[in-house]
C-alpha cells in the first residue's frame, strides 16, 4: 500500500483549498480531517470528541459513511457512529489500517489542524508511517491571523463549524502560529531526506498549475495537463460540501460552503510587509520568534 501524504501546517493556512485540490489527483484519496493524531485507541477519540467538541469527528464520521455506503445521508453518519463505536478498543493503527484498505491503492491525503498542535501528534504519525511525506504549507501570519480571527467571530455568532454557543479559543492566532510552526521545524529534524517539502501557500495559489506539478514531482505521481486539471476542481471531493445535520463539517466551514476555486481572487492574493504588525492587535508589531520563522519561510 502507498504510504500517505499529511499536510502540515498552523490553521487558516489554505490547507483546506489545498488539500482539496491534491486530494482530486487520480493517484490521491483527499479525507477530511479525522483528527486520528492526538490518540492511540478510538475509546480515547470519542471520550475526547464528546459534548461540545463533538464536531470534531464529523469528518471521520462522513469518510466512514462515504467508505462503507457510498454515501453521506444522517441515516449513513448514524451506522458510522455506531461502527465506531462498536471498535472503541481499535489502535489509531487499526484504524488507519482500515482507512487504507477501504480507499485501495491510492494516497491517503490528510491535514487535520490538530496533528501540529503538538509535536508529540507528528510523531505519533510518523511512528505508524515511517515513510510517510509531510507538505508543509505556509502563510503570512498576518493573514494568517486576521482570518484566524474572523473565523472566531463567525463561531461566536453561531455561524461556523461550532453552531449557536460554540466556545472558541481566546488563544491570539500569533501564539496559535508560531506554536505549530516551531513544532512542524523541530519535526523536521526527525524525517529523512525527501519526506518533507515546504511550499508558500501563497506562491502555490497565485500559479497553482506550476507549483502542484512539483509536489507531483516529489510525491513521484502523474505530472500529465489531466492530472494537473483534475486538481483545480477540489469542489468535485465527495467531501467538499456541508454534510448531513449530525456530521455538518470535518473541513473549514468556508471551503465547504463554497470549493470552487476563484482563479482571479488567488492571483490577487498578498503578502503585507512583517513592519505592518498584527491588524488585530492594531499593528502591533510582531514577536521577534514569528519575525524569524516568517523570514526563513520567505516573508518580507
Amino acid at each position: 500500500m502507498p504510504d500517505p501524504l499529511f499536510i502540515i501546517a498552523p490553521g487558516r493556512s489554505y490547507t483546506s483549498l489545498v488539500g482539496g485540490m491534491i486530494g482530486q489527483h487520480p493517484d490521491i484519496y483527499g479525507l477530511p480531517e479525522v483528527n486520528l493524531s492526538a490518540i492511540d485507541t478510538m475509546g480515547q477519540l470519542l471520550q475526547r470528541l464528546q459534548g461540545p467538541f463533538d464536531f470534531g469527528l464529523a469528518g471521520l464520521l462522513r469518510l466512514l459513511a462515504e467508505l462503507h455506503e457510498g454515501e453521506q445521508s444522517e441515516e449513513a453518519v448514524v451506522r458510522a457512529r455506531q461502527w465506531l463505536s462498536e471498535r472503541r478498543h481499535w489502535t489509531t493503527r487499526e484504524m488507519w489500517d482500515h482507512l487504507q484498505e477501504e480507499v485501495g491503492d491510492k494516497i491517503m491525503l490528510e491535514k487535520s489542524p490538530l496533528n501540529n498542535f503538538r509535536i508529540e501528534h507528528l510523531r505519533r504519525l510518523l511512528d505508524i508511517f515511517p515513510n510517510a511525506s509531510f507538505l508543509h504549507l505556509t502563510r503570512h501570519p498576518g493573514t494568517a491571523g486576521k482570518s484566524s480571527m474572523a473565523l472566531r467571530e463567525q463561531l461566536r455568532e453561531g455561524r461556523g463549524a461550532g453552531g449557536e454557543g460554540q466556545k472558541t479559543r481566546s488563544m491570539d492566532p500569533e501564539q496559535g502560529w508560531l506554536r505549530a510552526q516551531k513544532n512542524i521545524m523541530e519535526f523536521w529534524h526527525d524525517l529523512s531526506v525527501g519526506q518533507y517539502m515546504r511550499v508558500k501557500a501563497e506562491m502555490l495559489l497565485r500559479e497553482p498549475e506550476f507549483y502542484l506539478g512539483q509536489i507531483c514531482e516529489w510525491l513521484g505521481i502523474r505530472t500529465d495537463a489531466e492530472a494537473i486539471e483534475a486538481m483545480l476542481h477540489p469542489e468535485a471531493s465527495p467531501y467538499a460540501c456541508m454534510g448531513p445535520p449530525s456530521a455538518k463539517f470535518g473541513n473549514d466551514p468556508n471551503f465547504l460552503k463554497n470549493p470552487v476555486i476563484d482563479f482571479d481572487r488567488l492571483k490577487k492574493i498578498k503578502e503585507p510587509p512583517l513592519e505592518a504588525g498584527a491588524e488585530w492587535r492594531g499593528g502591533e508589531a510582531f514577536y521577534k520568534d514569528t519575525l524569524k520563522l516568517a523570514r526563513q519561510f520567505g516573508y518580507a
